[in-house]
């Protein structure tokens, strides 16, 4: 082998070591989800001591974890299975919702935080059920559907001027950023986003599939 040879394996083996290291580094930047041994999502990523419940079962026995954007199309489909499992079920079902909203999507964002804003008043739920309800009403619109949010603030017989205060605050926008950045941490891709006792629920097309998963689980 003359040296130039060597010259050259030297080089290529160095330049692959190289690559190797750097792909190693964009490896450890990627977000991955944040299991626990047997596939299920850590459960301090998926509820937070803040995140909001639509239910609250005593003995803790099933949690059913949804992460929602309020202007898709898909979580309006899931809603009445949510709303059934709620009447269905009660309290022996915990239910919690986190947001995720949709950059495609031009009112998502302030869709949470009218949510957000309104549950700083106590009334997550309510709010919950007018954007569900009125979806058809203003989603998928270009402009900023502010005024009809104030409007059903209005209807639930907010504080409005705490309201719009919190409408706007920057701690409102960093906490439906928070409930996002946990669903990426947990996997999430699309909305809705179901988890099931911390595993997350690949196979539900139906509002009848939902409904029998968490049958399942309660035994």
């Amino acid at each position: 082998m003359t040296r130039n040879t060597r010259l050259t394996l030297a080089a290529t083996a160095a330049i692959v070591l190289i690559l190797a290291g750097l792909l190693t580094v964009n490896r450890r930047d990627e977000p991955r989800p944040a299991t626990r041994t047997g596939g299920a999502v850590d459960a301090a990523v998926l509820v937070r001591e803040d995140s909001h419940r639509l239910s609250t079962a005593p003995d803790g026995k099933v949690t059913l974890v949804e992460f929602l954007d309020f202007e898709c199309e898909s979580c309006a489909a899931a809603y009445p299975a949510v709303k059934q499992i709620l009447a269905t079920y009660g309290d022996r079902i915990t239910v919690v919702v986190r947001y995720f909203p949709i950059p495609s999507h031009p009112n998502a964002e302030l869709a949470a935080r009218a949510a957000q804003a309104a549950a700083n008043q106590g009334r997550f739920a309510d709010m919950y059920t007018q954007l569900f309800d009125n979806q058809n009403t203003w989603g998928h619109n270009d402009s900023p559907q502010t005024e009809v949010f104030l409007g059903y603030a209005r209807t639930l017989g907010l504080d409005m001027t705490r309201f719009r205060r919190d409408l706007d605050a920057p701690a409102t926008a960093a906490r439906v950023a928070k409930d996002k950045a946990d669903g990426q941490a947990a996997g999430v891709s699309g909305t809705p986003t179901f988890f099931l006792n911390g595993r997350q629920l690949t196979d539900v097309r139906t509002q009848q599939d939902l409904v029998t998963a968490v049958d399942k689980a309660l035994g």
